[in-house]
């Protein structure tokens, strides 16, 4: 696990983001192409600023895949993350990318189209995975008791309260009620697959999740502990963030 500490968001996006084009540009000098997974979350939004502007990427050799999305929101609805993702990273790219597999949470067979995504995305390996963590300690939508054996890619996950009230405290939705209580994420072992894991954690109101997960056991009570087993596991937080850590990191 390696930390890096920021005084700023801007800082922090950027360090992630120089950290993700290495292993992006290093994926496609060999294989021809990069395969991503993209977080849709506030907490990316710097760091997907940055890699717009990080040179030397060309983006046609890019496939995107889509890390959660609620069941039953259209794409065009304001909190449907595939909505967001076009407009945080997609659409301001300095090329299309070579695909986006979006997930399709309002798909009419939504088991159907689960499978064949499964099944899509473990024909390939996934270079960099960008990835936050939640105020509940989640990752993804694998909320709190995290399923770490599950070899399904994507399954659909019942959302708890926490995070439900940190989609609404994030402005999305106009009221609880309106928050959906389900949502088609990527499984704690199918992230783990990623050969890099990029994580950018902004905000005081992360540091207690941010300390749990980082210093704390690892346990499927705080899923993103899980990506302390990984041999690439980069964090990128600012200091609010970091405020809970107890550990020297810098």
């Amino acid at each position: 696990m390696q930390v890096s500490i920021s005084a700023t968001k801007k800082e922090m996006g950027q360090k992630a983001a120089a950290c993700g084009a290495e292993f992006i540009r290093k994926a496609i000098a060999e294989r021809g192409e990069a395969n991503l997974v993209l977080a849709c979350a506030p907490s990316q939004n710097q760091t997907y600023d940055a890699l717009i502007e990080e040179p030397g990427i060309d983006w046609s050799k890019v496939n995107i895949y889509h890390l959660d999305e609620y069941v039953g929101l259209k794409a065009d609805h304001p909190a449907s993350f595939r909505l967001n993702l076009h407009k945080t990273i997609l659409d301001r790219l300095p090329q299309p990318v070579k695909s986006f597999h979006a997930i399709e949470g309002d798909a009419a067979d939504l088991e159907k189209f689960i499978a064949d995504l499964d099944a899509d995305i473990k024909k390939c390996v996934i270079d960099v995975a960008f990835v936050g963590i939640g105020e509940n300690g989640h990752v993804a939508f694998n909320d709190p008791p995290a399923d770490f054996e599950t070899e399904k890619a994507f399954f659909v996950a019942t959302l708890d309260e926490a995070c439900r009230n940190q989609q609404y405290g994030e402005g999305w939705f106009p009221s609880m009620d309106a928050v959906p209580k389900t949502a088609v994420t990527m499984s704690c072992k199918e992230i783990m697959r990623a050969r890099v894991l990029v994580n950018t954690v902004p905000d005081t109101r992360k540091a207690k999740a941010v300390g749990l997960a980082l210093e704390g056991p690892i346990t499927n009570m705080v899923p993103a502990t899980i990506m302390r087993n990984h041999p690439e596991y980069h964090v990128f937080l600012d200091k609010e963030a970091a405020s809970c850590l107890k550990e020297s990191y810098e």
